[in-house]
């Protein structure tokens, strides 16, 4: 399950990440502004289809608190456990 979601994650940030390097090599400590170069105003774009992609509401609190793929893939867990 969890590497399940992590994957997911990596798969969504594919399109918006410019270092493709280090989006082969993205670990849950990925930073995705500094490590995988993803643009703040893109990050934006990656909460609305992880919202899409796992059928969870994100809301402004969290996600400011977004900044590492491990942070998104804690999120999305704790949403999912919430709905089950």
């Amino acid at each position: 399950m969890e590497d399940k979601v992590f994957e997911q994650v990596i798969e969504l940030v594919g399109p918006f990440a410019k270092n493709k390097p280090a989006l082969e090599k993205a670990a849950e400590t990925s930073s995705f502004l500094k490590d995988l170069q993803v643009s703040s105003s893109r990050l934006v774009d990656i909460v609305l289809a992880i919202e899409d992609k796992f059928g969870i509401e994100v809301g402004d609190d969290e996600a400011d608190k977004i900044s590492t793929v491990g942070s998104a893939v804690a999120l999305i867990r704790s949403k999912q456990a919430c709905n089950a």
